[in-house]
Order: structure tokens, then C-alpha cells, then sequence
């Protein structure tokens, strides 16, 4: 029977199982959120908090101290990262640092998918962030840099699945470059959707999800216009799975609802492929 089933019925039918394991967001970076969302949070519990993790906080003191995110002087201890960066940052660098763990296989096929996939969320994250401080709305950079970050978690959660339906030995399936592509084009978005719910993450993020390619969506959203409009140009760059260079990024509805220029458009190209060559 299972030589009969198309891939996408094999993952649905691997959806209600009960034998399916939801992947488990970062149980720090959750509490970290909640803890961050209070007005009233204390330095030291946030330090303490990290510090539950030891690789975890190395992780943070280095990207903290990156040319991405670094000021004038080192941050030599995770209270310093915090009193330098601001809450919103060291959250950002914290989902980083704890997303990337994620992004591997033991297919030597899927694995490079997930490569690519890690490109280009850290390209969409510094893109959203770098395009948020230029056009005037600095006070959503961090958030535009998770909403980079998370975008495509869907297709994250489909390939972990599709690993598990590989190594299972229930189905004789071949995953296909081709079959693979449709798979995660046609079906991540209302996956990360729904995974992201069940992790409890902010609804903005979980509609950019939801919505960062759905061609009916809204334009008065402006954080999740500067992910779509970041999105097309990782896409333009070949940043990622996907390569499209005949994008023309002012001519797209978000770069209009937006008013990017020209210029800014093509300074945000140097800037992603910039951000990339760091060492985050």
C-alpha cells in the first residue's frame, strides 16, 4: 500500500501519527521571551538564565562580539552582552544562536537542504534588521531580524519529517530533488504556521509565516512586508534553495508599499551578501 501513496499523503499520514515528535523550541530561548516580554525583568536572572546553558552562553558571548553585532568595546560576560545590546538584541541573538543547532541531517541529501536553508534565514534576518534601520523604523530591527530568522521554519519542520518517513523503512519512497522542492514550496507555510502555535511564539511572527508568500496579504503589515521583500532578495541573490535573478525588487508591491529605493535596494543586496561572509 505504501507504494501507492504520493509523498504528500505519506506526510500527512506521518502528521496524525500518534508516533509523531513536534520538534522542541529551545526550552532557554522560551523562557528568555517570557521573561524579556515583562517591563520589570531583572539583569541578573536574564545572566543566570543563559548561564543555565554553558554552550549557550559562549554561543551568545561570540556572535555578541561579532562584527555584525558588536559595538566599540568586547563584551566579556554575558551581563555585559546584556547591558550593550538591549533585551531585544540579546533575544535575537539567543533564537540565533540556538536556531542554527537545528539546521542538520544525518541524509547527506537533506542535509545540504538544511544548509541551504540556514543561509538563508541569517541572510533573511540581516536583511530584515539592515532594512528596518534604514527606512526608518528602527524600533521593529530586532523583530525584523526573528521574522528573517523563523520564516521559513516550516520548511525546517518538513525536512526533519521527511527524514524521519527516509530512516523509517515503512515507505519505499526517493526523495527527488524536484518532489522534495514541491513539498516544501507547497505545503511550509501552513506547517510553520502551525508549529510556531504550538510553541506559543508571538502571533506576529507566527502570521509571517503564514503569510510571507501568500499573494493576497497585508500591505499595511510593515514588518511582514520588509521580510517579503528581504525574502525576493536572498531569492535574487541565490541566497538559499532557490535562485531567481530575473527578480526586479522595485518593481515588487512591497518595495513600493514600502517607498525602498533603487539605491536601497541594491545597497541591501550588498548587505546581505556582506552579513553572510561574517562570521555570526
Amino acid at each position: 500500500m505504501a507504494n501507492t501513496m504520493s509523498l504528500v499523503d505519506i506526510i500527512h499520514e506521518h502528521l496524525l501519527s500518534e508516533e509523531l515528535q513536534l520538534p522542541v523550541f529551545h526550552h532557554v530561548a522560551l523562557r528568555l521571551q517570557d521573561m524579556l516580554a515583562k517591563d520589570d525583568y531583572n539583569l541578573q536572572q536574564v545572566a543566570a538564565l543563559i548561564m543555565e546553558d554553558q554552550y549557550l552562553a559562549s554561543q551568545v558571548l561570540r556572535v555578541a562580539n561579532s562584527a555584525f553585532f558588536s559595538g566599540l568595546s568586547k563584551a566579556s560576560t554575558i551581563k555585559d552582552a546584556i547591558v550593550r545590546l538591549g533585551a531585544k538584541q540579546l533575544l535575537s541573538i539567543v533564537m540565533l544562536a540556538t536556531q542554527k543547532s537545528n539546521y542538520h541531517s544525518q541524509s547527506k541529501t537533506l542535509g545540504l537542504y538544511m544548509q541551504d536553508l540556514w543561509k538563508h534565514a541569517l541572510g533573511c534576518a540581516m536583511g530584515a534588521k539592515w532594512l528596518a534601520e534604514k527606512i526608518g523604523y528602527s524600533n521593529l530591527a530586532q523583530e525584523a531580524f526573528l521574522g528573517g530568522l523563523l520564516h521559513d521554519i516550516g520548511k525546517l519542520f518538513l525536512l526533519k519529517l521527511l527524514e524521519d518517513i527516509h530512516t523509517s523503512n515503512k515507505y519505499d519512497v526517493t526523495l527527488s530533488k524536484a518532489l522534495v522542492s514541491e513539498v516544501l514550496a507547497s505545503m511550509h507555510a501552513e506547517q510553520g504556521y502551525t508549529l510556531l502555535q504550538k510553541w506559543n511564539i508571538p502571533e506576529l511572527y507566527c502570521h509571517i509565516v503564514r503569510d510571507h508568500q501568500k499573494e493576497d496579504y497585508n500591505t499595511s503589515d510593515v514588518l511582514l512586508s520588509m521580510v517579503r521583500l528581504v525574502n525576493l532578495a536572498c531569492k535574487k541573490l541565490g541566497v538559499g534553495m532557490q535562485h531567481d535573478p530575473s527578480i526586479i525588487l522595485e518593481a515588487t508591491p512591497e518595495a513600493l508599499h514600502l517607498g525602498v529605493s533603487d539605491l536601497l535596494l541594491a545597497e541591501l543586496e550588498i548587505a546581505i551578501e556582506d552579513g553572510l561572509g561574517l562570521e555570526c
